[in-house]
């Protein structure tokens, strides 16, 4: 059931097509009392009575008018009221200043051919690059999130290669942060006015995943130990892995990309709802 003087989290939101050819709006709300889930339908007349802003993730919405279908158990929405905004995600401004951060890591690189390949990769695709999301909704989720995202697993990487024991080859590693989740600049839209995020039609034909992306151009361009690193870095197989790291014998640098990458999204996902509750 639904209520109207609850506050709700928007968790996703989606439109698709109905078999009579309208469209149709699938909302997930989180009460935030009991943490418990709602999910709501919304017809093509009720979704274009709204500014779409009010669907963003993490948005506080509360539900003004609605009936509940207990066949399906969900909420036929009518009427919703937006209480707070959600992080939009960062200024011009600020993409600009971390875009500049993230490319001076290729000067910290000595390999040549990566160097260049990083180079002539961030420069072609800049405007993808500062404006791109880390995810949709784990982490990050927000307009220039994967760049916070790539630089935290660059500073957390440098910071425990510099106190351990082991020889990392350091431009590798750099270059696996920096290309971890790189295909993700394809693989998800994110409309600048409105903050929504959504999965490219387009990418999704042709690949499988970002992981599979980066994995192809780094075999393509000669660089098989950060392809590896990118194919592992999700950890398990059914999280998206494509080397699953309970297999033997792997390689140490596989396991450090998986925790650094790791380390961001689940910081990023508390820094997040952490700057939601002060208004940031």
């Amino acid at each position: 059931m639904f209520s109207t003087d609850t506050d709700y989290e928007v968790v996703v939101f989606s439109v698709g097509d109905t078999k009579a050819g309208t469209k149709m709006g699938k909302l997930q709300l989180k009460n935030l009392s009991d943490e418990s889930t709602l999910n709501c339908i919304l017809w093509e007349e009720t979704l274009n009575r709204f500014d779409e802003k009010i669907f963003r993730t993490g948005n506080i919405v509360r539900i003004v008018s609605a009936t509940f279908n207990e066949k399906y158990n969900n909420c036929l929405v009518s009427a919703l009221s937006l209480i707070k905004e959600a992080k939009l995600g960062l200024e011009e401004q600020e993409r600009e200043k971390l875009y500049k951060e993230l490319i001076s890591y290729t000067d910290k690189i000595q390999d040549e051919k990566l160097k260049n390949f990083l180079t002539s990769y961030f420069i072609k695709h800049k405007d993808r690059i500062k404006i791109s999301p880390a995810a949709k909704l784990m982490h990050h989720n927000y307009v220039g999130g994967l760049m916070v995202h790539t630089l935290e697993c660059l500073k957390y990487a440098e910071a425990n290669m510099d106190i351990s024991d082991y020889k990392f080859n350091r431009d590798n590693i750099l270059g696996a942060c920096i290309l971890h989740d790189i295909g993700k600049i394809f693989e998800y839209t994110i409309n600048t006015e409105t903050g929504l995020i959504d999965y490219d039609a387009a990418f999704q034909k042709e690949w499988l995943t970002h992981s599979q992306y980066g994995f192809t151009i780094c075999m393509a361009n000669g660089f098989k130990e950060i392809a590896k690193m990118i194919a592992a870095h999700h950890g398990r197989s059914d999280w998206g892995a494509i080397i699953d790291l309970d297999q033997k014998d792997l390689e140490p640098e596989l396991y450090f990309i998986h925790l650094v990458d790791n380390l961001s999204a689940k910081f990023g996902k508390i820094n997040v709802h952490i700057l939601e509750k002060q208004g940031v």
